[in-house]
């Protein structure tokens, strides 16, 4: 039934679909990755996102996500509605297709406006956090992602490690005499911060290198999003075309 069937079909719609069935697995292998860098994000990297007051870096990375997970479906869908012929499947699978177009377009655009707006956030809430948040009752998230921040880039408060002098953390008992927290220190050790010698602790600030490294990870989010929605009008294009030469099928 399936032989005789494709030889009534021209030879250009036996060609797109197969084409399609073709770009649907691709397209299910990139929802992965989408999604799998949107994980990423919020997973490996999550801790440096309590430090930012805007968030854009993380709604960005929550709509690929929601997007790699639509893909990955719609890519399934894509290939039923290719091989069973339904114009109906077809259309729903071009709309989820144009969903996923905007939502990915939508996190490059959220990337790309907070690439320029992250240098003055930084410099106006960096230091506020860090010096009134640090070792605050509910504020652990906070304590974890600044000492992460100064171990993991060698640097000490957010401009330089003379911020910790207006923390509200040091000037009390529970600071234990320290001049700055021990994560501040080169060879990390209990109480290491009571001495804030340069050759104890790092004394170069801590808003370069976040900055730097939110900027790294932005240009991937907004990357995977538009590059993904760019090869998505490929597949919309064959989809139009598959649509127009098959006969309704109910």
């Amino acid at each position: 039934m399936g032989a005789n069937k494709d030889k009534k079909e021209p030879c250009g719609t036996v060609c797109l679909k197969y084409l399609l069935f073709a770009f649907n697995f691709f397209f299910w292998l990139a929802g992965g990755a989408v999604m799998g860098v949107g994980i990423w994000t919020l997973g490996v990297k999550s801790d440096y996102i309590s430090l930012l007051s805007s968030k854009t870096y993380a709604a960005s990375a929550y709509i690929l996500v929601l997007a790699g997970v639509i893909v990955m479906v719609t890519g399934v869908l894509g290939c039923c509605a290719t091989f069973r012929e339904q114009r109906k499947l077809l259309l729903v699978y071009f709309i989820l297709l144009l969903c996923i177009f905007l939502l990915e377009i939508l996190a490059g655009v959220l990337a790309y406006v907070y690439n320029k707006q992250l240098n003055e956030e930084l410099k106006q809430n960096l230091r506020e956090t860090m010096t009134q948040k640090y070792k605050q009752s509910s504020q652990e998230h906070v304590t974890r992602a600044v000492d992460k921040l100064q171990q993991e880039f060698k640097c000490c408060g957010s401009n330089s490690s003379s911020d910790w002098a207006e923390s509200a953390w040091i000037r009390t008992r529970d600071a234990a005499g320290r001049m700055v927290p021990d994560s501040c220190c080169k060879t990390l050790t209990e109480f290491c911060g009571r001495r804030d010698h340069p050759s104890n602790i790092y004394k170069g600030g801590c808003i370069t290198q976040l900055e730097k490294f939110i900027l790294d990870h932005l240009k991937i989010i907004g990357g995977v999003g538009v590059g993904i929605a760019c090869v998505q009008v490929i597949g919309m294009v064959f989809t139009c075309y598959l649509y127009k030469s098959l006969k309704e099928t109910y």
